[in-house]
């Protein structure tokens, strides 16, 4: 046997050995297998998800009410009417209100507030800031914070525009109750005390007041 005959013979083991050796490392592809993922596949993959994502429920509605609840929808059709209507912006404003609302009551002069409240409810608190100072009373508060606001109803009238907002707070403060004489009659100038409040607030969307009016109080 020549050399050249053994020296191809020897390349061809060689080959064979390289096959083999490569099939056991990588394997074999049997059966169906998903074909190679395209850019194109990628890119409508994601604006799928994006789709998705973007048709999805409005969370400054759903952190506050549930998602499909007739609030859900009242407050939906609030944001329809005025594009610029926030929910989480309304509670915090709805918080700083109830202080600066509930100190003015407490303290027998509404004036400053009155511009903020219905006819109904500035005349409710006159009456009784009234009866106090016929009886000789007065009260002193000191306002501690606020631990709780909460949304609990939401109504949207489409035809009128008219949208009211029920909202549970719970305050705490200080307050005592003094007569003429000064004493003390009811209350502790040093027990902070928790108040629970309910009010209802109204505004017509779109007009061209932002302020919301107290329109119910209540416990």
């Amino acid at each position: 046997m020549s050399a050249a005959i053994i020296q191809l013979l020897v390349l061809a083991g060689v080959a064979i050995f390289l096959i083999l050796r490569l099939r056991s490392v990588l394997g074999t592809r049997d059966g169906f297998e998903k074909p190679p993922v395209t850019v194109r596949d990628t890119r409508e993959d994601l604006r799928r998800e994006f789709e998705v994502i973007e048709g999805g429920p409005d969370t400054d509605i759903t952190d506050h009410v549930p998602d499909g609840s007739p609030a859900a929808k009242a407050l939906a059709a609030m944001k329809m009417a005025e594009g610029d209507f926030n929910v989480s912006e309304f509670l915090r404003g709805a918080r700083g209100a109830y202080e600066m609302i509930l100190m003015a009551f407490e303290r027998g002069d509404i004036e400053e507030v009155r511009g903020f409240l219905s006819e109904d409810v500035a005349e409710a608190f006159d009456e009784v800031i009234r009866s106090r100072e016929a009886q000789g009373l007065k009260v002193e508060a000191e306002f501690n914070g606020v631990r709780e606001v909460v949304l609990e109803e939401a109504g949207f009238d489409r035809d009128t525009g008219e949208a009211e907002l029920t909202v549970r707070f719970v305050g705490e403060l200080t307050s005592v109750v003094r007569n003429a004489e000064g004493e003390i009659v009811e209350g502790n100038p040093r027990e902070i005390k928790r108040q629970r409040d309910v009010w209802s607030f109204a505004r017509t969307m779109g007009a061209d007041d932002p302020n919301w009016r107290l329109v119910a109080t209540g416990g």
